[in-house]
């Protein structure tokens, strides 16, 4: 039942201006802070000196506070009447809501633009995702960075009912009669524009460490086993991570090998019988690894690799690592002792496992790029609302020529991104899977590197921006200063910028024509 609001005038309100009976109007409410003001962070104080008592208190508070701080129920027991006559003037955002904010979304989104690329399909799958994240995902994710806890299990159920896991392991089989986000688009129409579409909305839940551990490892860890896992081992275990019973990582780093998949340590020996594989080694910088029940794991057999996958049994154990983006991606050691598996757990051939290992790099570092932009995006949108709000000399921050200069870098820097990485999508669609290795893993990879270095760009501008605000991680400048934080994991993660501007470059040295001088 809606709370009664009693009605003021301006001057009744003005009449409540002290310590102990205080009272001011934001948005044309009025709330009472008598009680409050004495728990107020700055103490009562602040208030009074901020001469807001009895007074309209709108530009104060957003230039010290974001919107979502009146939404929470804790405020809005304080709110117990409305000036007469007026009404409020600041839109509360709906769960599906596309920002009105300049640039904060992608052109294709926005009313007065066309595209070549998406159909109604994907705005259909963007409005369900907008309304799905916001009020399911973001919430459990903001809680569990501040926790450092796992993903909540509900949350984790709730997007593979909603045919989240499927999408995010890309377009296939998989997909076919699927109910995806409640009918928003058909399994078997489903591409990588989709897709993009998904990561980009998942981005969105503001908490980078939480997307990870929020089966981000799945989508890694998953594809070996969708493609060179035999069956009835390969039907099980995608049903079970699939419709989010069981999850699952890829275990491929060491600390001796980290881009250098060649260098592996991790060893596989067949078993005296002859009935399955002893592994043994450690692996480091798994996401995902303290929550897993499944392990992808890259061992070496012999002078090569192969690829095993590894239930959480006896022999396996994982250690926590603690990074710059929190607990909550699960990041961790995992060590096998003489950890027994049987033959039908090999996946793909014997000492073919470079090959299964490099197959699916594509099809991560488009996904973290899909989501690296989205960061950009954010940024953008929270310094053009940051600028506009801020009085700084008696004029909004965004009247500084200087500030503006920082704003156009940021908008073309993303725009130019977003613009490469639906190209790229675009040609994904265009390709069958061998066509993709053979023609996108060089571009695939600037993109990545280019993701990644705009990010970097669009971060460092984002700060000074907001100054202190921007390395605070609760208040106006929490979103800023998470992504400048956890940056650098999307520069890293994937294949790190330097390895992926080599890889472009030879790539395309392949295909130099011999036949062409300056």
């Amino acid at each position: 039942m809606a709370k009664q609001l009693k009605p003021f005038t301006r001057d009744e309100v003005a009449q409540h201006n002290k310590q102990g009976d205080l009272y001011v109007i934001i948005d044309s409410y009025v709330y009472d802070l008598s009680k409050f003001a004495r728990l107020h962070p700055g103490g009562p104080g602040v208030l009074l000196d901020a001469d807001v008592a009895g007074k309209d208190a709108t530009t104060v508070f957003f230039a010290m506070h974001r919107h979502e701080v009146l939404l929470k129920p804790q405020y809005q027991r304080l709110k117990i009447g409305q000036i007469t006559g007026e009404k409020q003037k600041i839109r509360t955002p709906q769960a599906d809501d596309l920002s009105r904010v300049p640039y904060a979304e992608p052109m294709w989104l926005t009313p007065s633009f066309k595209t070549p690329y998406y159909k109604d399909s994907h705005r259909a799958l963007q409005k369900a995702m907008r309304k799905f994240i916001t009020e399911v995902v973001a919430p459990d994710g903001q809680a569990c960075e501040e926790n450092g806890k796992r993903p909540s299990p509900d949350v984790l159920r709730q997007m593979a009912e909603n045919g989240m896991n499927h999408m995010r392991m890309g377009p296939g089989a998989h997909l076919h009669g699927k109910v995806l986000m409640g009918g928003a688009v058909k399994g078997e129409e489903f591409d990588y524009l989709h897709e993009l579409v998904v990561n980009q909305e998942l981005a969105l839940c503001g908490a980078r460490g939480y997307i990870d551990g929020c089966q981000g490892h799945m989508v890694i860890g998953l594809p070996p086993i969708m493609n060179y896992a035999k069956e009835p081992l390969r039907t099980k275990v995608m049903t079970e991570v699939l419709e989010g019973e069981k999850l699952l990582c890829l275990a491929i780093t060491e600390a001796f090998a980290g881009s250098d998949v060649a260098g592996l340590r991790c060893r596989a020996v067949r078993a005296e019988d002859g009935s399955g594989w002893i592994i043994n080694g450690t692996k480091k910088w798994i996401t995902g690894g303290t929550n897993s029940d499944y392990f992808t794991v890259g061992a070496r057999t012999g002078d090569h690799l192969t690829v095993f996958l590894v239930p959480r049994c006896e022999g396996v154990n994982t250690k926590q690592i603690k990074t710059s983006y929190g607990t909550t991606a699960g990041t961790s050691y995992v060590t096998f002792d003489n950890v027994k598996i049987p033959n039908e757990n090999m996946i793909g051939p014997e000492n073919d496992g470079l090959r299964v290992i490099l197959a699916n790099f594509n099809h991560e570092r488009f996904m973290i790029s899909c989501q690296t932009v989205r960061y950009a995006r954010k940024a953008v949108e929270e310094c053009l609302l940051w600028a506009s709000q801020r009085s700084v000399s008696g004029k909004p921050l965004i009247a500084q020529p200087v500030i503006r200069q920082k704003l156009a870098s940021m908008i073309t820097k993303t725009e130019a991104a977003q613009a490469f990485l639906e190209n790229i999508a675009y040609q994904m669609c265009q390709m069958d899977y061998k066509e993709q290795s053979k023609y996108l893993a060089g571009p695939i990879g600037f993109l990545k590197l280019n993701s990644s270095k705009i990010l970097a760009e669009v971060a460092d501008d984002a700060i000074m921006i907001f100054g202190g605000r921007g390395l605070t991680k609760t208040g106006m400048g929490r979103f800023i200063e998470q992504i400048h934080r956890t940056r650098k994991f999307d520069a890293i993660l994937g294949g790190t910028e330097e390895v992926l501007g080599d890889l472009g470059v030879r790539q395309a040295m392949k295909h130099m024509p011999e036949d062409q001088r300056l």
